[in-house]
C-alpha cells in the first residue's frame, strides 16, 4: 500500500527551487534583452561558465569566514574520485578562474559579463532564493576610477530602461588590504569595549571578520555600529584620491549617491570601491545589485596581478521591482490560423511555415473544432490577427484576415479583408509599425 501510494503521488520543486511560469517570461525576457543591450553599448562581452567549480574557489576568493562558505554553498566530495565541488553560490570566483585560465587578460583589459543561477542554503523569502539568478558583470586590467563609475553609470542607465524609479546608490571605499588591517586592529579595540552588546553571530565573527559587524541587522547593535570609527578615515592618499576621483565622475555624469561608510559588502575579495543600488519596495531584501573593485583576487587565484572591477545583479529582485512599478511586456503572436474543413486543415500547415518564412509570428490552431470555438481560442491567444482558412478560401486561393486586438491601439480599427497569404503578409507587417 505504502508503495502505491508513493508511485501516485505529485512531485514539487524543493524548497528554494521554483519554477517561472509562461505568463511570467515575457517581463523577465524584456529585464534580459534591456540588460544585454545596455551591456552591449558600454563594450561588454558575454562569456559562460559552469555551474560547478571546486570547492576551494570560493574558500580562497569569497573568504573561508564569510556566511556563504561557512553556511550557504551547497557543496559535496564527488562519489567517483573524491573532488571537492560545489554549486556557484556567485559569479566572479569563477570568471576570474575563467579568465586566469584562458590568459584572456594577455592582450589587454576586458569587459564581460554572465547570465545564470547561483545557489545558496538561505533562508526562503520574498527575493530570496535558494536558487536564484544573476547577471554578473566583470572589467580586468582597468585601475583608475573611470571604470568604477562606468559600471555605475551602467546600471543607472539600465533602471532607467526598465522603468524602475527610487532606487538609491550608496557607495563607500574600504581601502587596500593593510588599510583594513590597520582598520581591522581598531575596529575590534573598539568592539571588544562594547562586548556586552555583541549577539552571538558578531562574537563569533569579532576576530575573523570583524568589519562584516558593521552590516549587521539586529537593532540592538545599530547605534553602536554607527558610532564605530570609520574606516574612510584609515585611507592613505592614494585610495582617497581614487575614491574622490569616483565622486567626481559620478557626480559629472549626475548619477546621485550616498556614502555609506558601514557599507562592506559580503566578500572578502574586495577592495577600494564598493557600492549597492538599495530600493524600500522591497523590505529586507532591498539590494537589487551591488559590486565593487577586487585588485588582489585575479592574482590569488594565480594569474598575474590584474586590477579588476565588478558587479551582480538579482535578477528576481529586479523582477519584482518592474512588477511593482507596472512594467508590462507583452507575448502575444502576430497570426492565430484558423482552419475549418478538410481542405483547410490539409494547406494550414504549410500556409503557416509560408508565413513564418516572412517573420510573421504564428500560432496553428490544431485538433480540430468548429469555427466558432476556433475563434475564441484565437482571441485568447491575443493574436493581433486571425487568419482564416475555409474550403472556400483553399479554393479561391485567398485567406481571411481579421483584425482582433487593434481596439486599443488605433483609433480605427482596420477591416476584415479576403486576400492573397502574400497580401495578408504585407498588411501584417506593415501594422506592426
Amino acid at each position: 500500500m505504502s508503495n502505491q501510494l508513493q508511485s501516485n503521488s505529485k512531485f514539487q520543486s524543493i524548497k528554494g527551487f521554483y519554477d517561472i511560469l509562461p505568463e511570467a517570461t515575457p517581463l523577465w525576457f524584456k529585464l534580459e534583452d534591456t540588460a544585454r543591450r545596455v551591456l552591449a553599448q558600454y563594450g561588454y562581452k558575454n562569456i559562460r561558465m559552469p555551474l560547478v567549480e571546486p570547492t576551494e574557489l570560493y574558500v580562497r576568493s569569497v573568504g573561508e569566514h564569510t556566511d556563504i562558505v561557512e553556511k550557504e554553498m551547497y557543496a559535496w566530495e564527488d562519489a567517483l574520485n573524491g573532488d571537492k565541488l560545489a554549486l556557484r553560490p556567485e559569479g566572479t570566483a569563477g570568471c576570474v578562474r575563467a579568465v586566469v585560465e584562458h590568459n584572456l587578460t594577455y592582450n589587454g583589459p576586458q569587459r564581460l559579463w554572465y547570465s545564470g543561477p547561483m545557489f545558496r542554503h538561505e533562508n526562503v523569502q520574498k527575493g530570496r532564493q535558494r536558487q536564484f539568478h544573476q547577471i554578473g558583470v566583470e572589467a580586468f586590467g582597468f585601475d583608475t576610477p573611470e571604470v568604477d563609475a562606468e559600471q555605475i553609470v551602467l546600471l543607472a542607465r539600465l533602471w532607467r530602461e526598465l522603468g524602475i524609479q527610487d532606487v538609491e546608490l550608496q557607495i563607500n571605499s574600504i581601502g587596500d588590504a593593510h588599510e583594513r588591517a590597520e582598520y581591522r586592529n581598531v575596529l575590534i579595540a573598539y568592539f571588544e569595549q562594547h562586548a556586552d552588546l555583541l549577539d552571538e553571530d558578531a562574537k563569533r565573527r569579532l576576530h575573523s571578520n570583524p568589519l562584516r559587524i558593521l552590516d549587521t541587522k539586529n537593532p540592538r547593535m545599530q547605534a553602536m555600529c554607527e558610532a564605530a570609527p570609520k574606516l574612510i578615515d584609515c585611507l592613505g592618499d592614494e585610495t582617497r584620491a581614487h575614491f574622490d576621483g569616483l565622486c567626481k565622475r559620478l557626480t559629472e555624469a549626475g548619477v546621485a549617491f550616498n556614502i555609506n561608510p558601514r557599507l562592506v559588502r559580503g566578500l572578502d575579495y574586495y577592495n577600494r570601491t564598493v557600492f549597492e543600488w538599495v530600493t524600500t519596495k522591497l523590505g529586507a531584501q532591498g539590494t537589487i545589485a551591488g559590486g565593487g573593485r577586487y585588485d588582489a583576487l585575479v592574482e590569488r587565484l594565480g594569474g598575474t596581478a590584474t586590477p579588476a572591477c565588478g558587479f551582480g545583479i538579482g535578477l528576481e529582485r529586479v523582477f519584482l521591482l518592474m512588477q511593482e512599478y507596472g512594467v508590462s511586456a507583452l507575448d502575444t503572436p502576430d497570426v492565430y490560423l484558423v482552419n475549418v474543413g478538410t481542405l483547410a486543415e490539409s494547406a494550414s500547415f504549410a500556409i503557416a511555415e509560408q508565413l513564418r518564412n516572412a517573420n510573421v509570428e504564428v500560432v496553428l490552431h490544431a485538433g480540430g473544432g468548429s469555427f466558432k470555438s476556433q475563434m475564441k481560442k484565437a482571441d485568447r491567444s491575443q493574436a493581433r490577427y486571425a487568419l482564416i482558412l475555409g474550403d472556400d478560401e483553399v479554393n479561391n486561393q485567398q485567406v481571411t484576415l481579421k483584425p482582433m486586438q487593434f481596439e486599443t491601439l488605433h483609433e480605427n480599427k482596420p477591416a476584415q479583408v479576403q486576400c492573397s497569404v502574400e497580401d495578408a503578409i504585407k498588411l501584417i507587417l506593415a501594422s506592426r509599425t
